[in-house]
C-alpha cells in the first residue's frame, strides 16, 4: 500500500439488542456512502437505561477508509 492515505472518522451506532448489533448498524449505514472501509476500532461502549432496564446499546467506533482526494 505505498502512497496510500486513510481518513478516520467517528461513528456511533445503537441497537436494542446488543453492542455487536450496534456496531454492525453503524458499519452497514456508513458503507452505503463511504467506499473502501478498512478498520473499525471500538472506542467506547455504553447503554441507555430506563426504569432499571436496558433500552439500547451504543458503540462509538473509529472507522478508517481510503482517502481519494
Amino acid at each position: 500500500m505505498p502512497n496510500s492515505v486513510y481518513k478516520i472518522i467517528e461513528l456511533v451506532g445503537s441497537s436494542p439488542k446488543s453492542w455487536e448489533q450496534a456496531a454492525q448498524n453503524a458499519i452497514t449505514l456508513a458503507s452505503k456512502s463511504l467506499r473502501d472501509l478498512r478498520i473499525a476500532e471500538v472506542c467506547q461502549m455504553d447503554m441507555h437505561i430506563n426504569d432499571g432496564k436496558i433500552e439500547s446499546y451504543r458503540v462509538k467506533l473509529k472507522v478508517s477508509f481510503k482517502y481519494e482526494g
